[in-house]
């Protein structure tokens, strides 16, 4: 009837209600029988056990008490606060735990869950901040896969006091908290920082203040905050005028009263000021001074204000100048040395000799300046051809107003630039060129001629002078480039040397198996004299006039004929007029390389109204183009790289009018490859202009592979303008032809 397994209270009720039983069972009986006594004994026996087991219970009451009052001693004495939870509810905890947070200490009893704790600790006026959430931790603590694992975080309370709380559940039913105050340790890290920064800060206004160079910075309003004692040298200005504060007007104006500066410095100064907010940073070198040369380098700060730093480099300068004069004079040293060495036959082997190696170190010094010139020309281009579109676009908006002359200066200005530019890069190419190089092919005439009219017309109508141009359909071997560029040198040449009402015509004249293309003109005509030397570098006949230019077109026909292996001849006559002519060999009966150079007449005056896909990485030549093909009438959608265009496609649900490609775009991606990728998203052989620096055959090769045509950089707006219209009507022609074909066909009509 009693269970042994049952606790030790549930076993001793259950006796008692047995022995009431049977007291209450033998009082009803009339005799003493031999049951009754056996009942009565049980009785006996069952009260003893239930004496015995109440005297257990008892004991184990009083150690239950005694354990958990030395547990309450033993947690009262400890320097950290601790509770413990039982099944998610609190069961013991000490006074420190309990007291840490005030407000909420009365809450803090036994049988307050966990979860509601967190809450409580969560709402208290006197936590001030954790590390991390308390309900991060309370659901590290909630997770069954957290057994016997550490999971803690760091309190702020008021009065600037820090704990650390650390939960760790002992079993699945059992979770312990202990609180470490940790204040000491916070407020000791917290000194060691501040002094580390102290420290810091005086070790870096030590290496300001002993910097070689001069350095100031100066706040986003243009005053003065800071300066070192060298930035105060160099510049010779003394320290009452750089004071904390002083605005930089007021230290440019110091400077200029002492002649420190030049009166242009301002304005100088307003436009550096504009280039440091685009670029970030700009580097100058400025006179100061009567004497003096310095380094100017200024940096941008983040707050808006920018730094200078300031470096003397009179002694580099001067050095500089030094050494040139010393090779000038070196050199002069070494052609009378020659002229003496040349008569001496026994010195003639060391003379030999010594000229052998200066002339190894003069040809490296100028393959060391070609390679550069030559690996340099498309990021020289590449703001050519931005300023060029620039400046066509700013022509093109003041030409009803006031700017409207300067602005043509400012064209005539930038066009005399870029002609030398690209002679100069020619010269370099043509020097380095050698057969490897040089890529020969089959060339038919007339589409150089007839591109070179397009292209020059313009310039003969300023002048005033009557381009005519006979085409002529012969074909030859030579390299496209260099030839295109000396038959263009030569006929602006004759352009400019040719007074207004005059002629000049291109054509060509057979001669058994050569052809020999000429350029007359009726200009002013070449001495006997200077015939022999026109064709030298910076070299001009005696009639030029000043300002027409500085002698090297000539110089990069002769260089590249020599090196293509055509016969370069002139006649002139002064105040009559000159012949230049191009001796060629013939190719008879051989296919010519296609030179898509679009039409020749002028379609200024109409409107491009077409949508234009331009991809260029150059954001100043983008720019450029998106102005002057807008101000064209065009809608340009502007990309940077193959996926922007793909993502305008995505937008637009069309294909564009026609693409506009830089060859190199940056990540290696090419226009080639951009152009393949539009025409496979739309499923359309979209028209393509490739415009590149590049100016090598294998570029104009994949041009006429993929259907593209190609134009060198800086574009030639006219004929950009003429190309792009062209194509996209032509592609347009061609597909309104495909349909009346098909609808012919359908139809059973006859084509014609």
């Amino acid at each position: 009837m009693i269970n042994p397994d049952d606790p030790l209270e549930v076993r001793v009720e259950k006796q008692a209600k047995i022995i009431e039983a049977l007291m209450r069972r033998a009082g009803r009986q009339k005799d003493v029988g031999p049951s009754a006594y056996r009942a009565f004994q049980s009785a006996i026996e069952l009260q003893q056990k239930m004496a015995a087991q109440s005297l257990e219970l008892e004991s184990v009451r009083y150690e239950r008490e005694l354990t958990r009052k030395t547990l309450a001693e033993a947690l009262s004495s400890m320097e950290g606060g601790l509770a413990f939870f039982s099944h998610g509810t609190l069961n013991i905890c000490n006074d420190l735990f309990k007291g840490l947070l005030p407000d909420i200490s009365e809450h803090i009893v036994p049988g307050l869950s966990l979860a509601r704790y967190f809450d409580l600790m969560s709402s208290s006026e006197y936590l001030v901040s954790t590390d991390r959430k308390l309900f991060t931790m309370r659901g590290a603590l909630e997770s069954d896969q957290n057994e016997g694992s550490v999971v803690s975080l760091v309190a702020e309370v008021t009065k600037d006091r820090w704990y650390q709380m650390s939960t760790q559940q002992t079993s699945p039913e059992n979770t312990v908290l202990l609180l470490t105050e940790i204040t000491a340790l916070v407020r000791h890290n917290r000194r060691e920082k501040e002094h580390l920064i102290d420290r810091q800060a005086d070790y870096l206004q030590a290496v300001f203040q002993n910097m070689s160079s001069g350095v100031c910075t100066f706040s986003a309003s243009g005053e003065l905050m800071m300066q070192n004692g060298q930035f105060r040298s160099i510049l010779g200005v003394p320290l009452s005028v750089l004071q904390p504060g002083t605005p930089l007007q007021e230290l440019l104006d110091f400077m200029r009263s002492k002649s420190l500066i030049t009166d242009n410095a301002l304005l100088q100064m307003d436009a550096w000021r504009d280039e440091l907010t685009k670029k970030g940073a700009v580097t100058t070198r400025v006179s100061h001074g009567a004497a003096r040369v310095l380094d100017v380098q200024a940096n941008l700060l983040p707050d808006g204000g920018f730094l200078v730093e300031l470096k003397d480099v009179t002694l580099e300068v001067r050095s500089t100048e030094i050494l040139e004069n010393r090779v000038m004079e070196r050199t002069a040293e070494l052609t009378r040395a020659n002229a003496n060495l040349t008569e001496q036959y026994d010195e003639k082997a060391r003379v030999e000799e010594e000229l052998r190696v200066a002339k190894e170190r003069a040809e490296a010094a100028v393959s060391s300046k070609t390679r550069f010139l030559a690996a340099a020309s498309h990021d020289l281009l590449q703001p050519i051809n931005a300023a060029k579109l620039l400046i066509s676009s700013l022509q093109e908006t003041t030409r009803e107003t006031r700017f409207r002359p300067m602005v043509e200066r400012l064209e005539g200005a930038f066009a005399s630039a870029e002609y030398l530019l690209h002679s100069l890069l020619d010269i370099s190419r043509l020097e380095s060129a050698d057969l490897d190089t040089v890529t020969t092919t089959n060339v038919s005439l007339e589409g150089f001629m007839l591109g070179i009219k397009a292209d020059q017309m313009m310039l003969a109508a300023q002048k005033s002078v009557q381009l005519h141009v006979v085409p002529c359909s012969l074909v030859v071997r030579s390299d496209p480039v260099y030839l295109l560029r000396s038959i263009q040198n030569l006929v602006v040449n004759a352009i400019q040397y040719t007074d207004p009402g005059g002629r000049v015509l291109l054509g060509c004249r057979r001669t058994g198996d050569t052809v020999v293309l000429e350029v007359w003109d009726t200009g002013i005509g070449i001495n006997i004299k200077d015939q022999s030397r026109i064709f030298d570098e910076f070299t001009r006949a005696e009639n030029v006039p000043l300002g027409s230019g500085v002698g090297l077109g000539l110089s990069v026909v002769d260089r590249a004929c020599r090196l293509l292996g055509h016969k370069l001849s002139v006649r002139s006559k002064p105040g009559v007029g000159s012949v230049f002519s191009i001796e060629m060999e013939v190719v008879k009966g051989a296919p010519s390389m296609p030179i898509l150079q679009g039409p020749i007449e002028d379609t200024a005056d109409a409107a491009l109204d077409y949508i234009v896909m331009v991809i260029e990485n150059d954001v100043d030549v983008l720019y450029g183009v998106t102005q002057r093909l807008e101000l064209w009438g065009a809608s340009v959608l502007a990309a940077r790289t193959t996926a922007e265009a793909l993502e305008f496609i995505d937008d637009l649900g069309m294909p564009p009018d026609i693409i506009l490609a830089d060859y190199q775009l940056d990540a290696g991606e090419t226009g080639v490859q951009a152009t393949l990728d539009l025409r496979a998203k739309t499923g359309t052989a979209i028209p393509a202009i490739l415009i590149t620096a590049d100016r090598s055959e294998t570029v104009r090769r994949l041009g006429a592979q993929h259907d593209m045509s190609v134009m060198t950089k800086p574009a030639e707006l006219s004929r950009l303008r003429r190309l792009v219209d062209w194509k996209v009507r032509g592609r347009a022609a061609s597909a309104s032809a495909s349909q009346v074909k098909v609808q012919t066909k359908v139809e059973g009509d006859s084509p014609a």
